[in-house]
């Protein structure tokens, strides 16, 4: 089985992300309801899963699917995403509604500073 383009680094993500988390691929596997051998061929760039697949090893290490669809290429990255977001959505310690509160907190903080750059302080105190 050849390495399939672009899925090495899906798959070197989702092992670093489950070591992270301390999770072996045996649990991870059951988690997905993946077989061990297919969770590890994903992990090799052999194989690749279905967004289904994606949102259970995601749920699994609880973490963003949304960041694996984009690392899979079913989604596309979007415009203004930064470093941080990914960061943040890649953080494996924290729980969904939490990384959700703070990029919207941060993304509160661009706004209010992207109206005081403006000068148009008054804007962003209508929203």
């Amino acid at each position: 089985m050849a390495v399939l383009p672009g899925l090495r680094e899906l798959g070197d993500y989702i092992r670093e992300q489950r070591e992270a988390a301390s999770v072996s691929v045996r649990q991870l596997a059951k988690m997905a309801g993946v077989s061990n051998p297919y969770l590890s061929q994903i992990e090799r760039g052999l194989r690749r899963p279905s967004a289904e697949i994606l949102q259970q090893i995601a749920k699994g290490l609880r973490i963003s699917a949304e960041t694996l669809y984009i690392r899979a290429g079913i989604l596309e990255e979007r415009p203004g995403d930064s470093s941080f977001a990914a960061a943040v959505h890649a953080d494996p310690h924290l729980v969904e509604r939490q990384k959700q509160v703070l990029i919207d907190i941060y993304e509160s903080f661009c706004r209010e500073n992207a109206a005081r750059e403006t000068g148009d302080e008054r804007d962003f105190e209508e929203r």
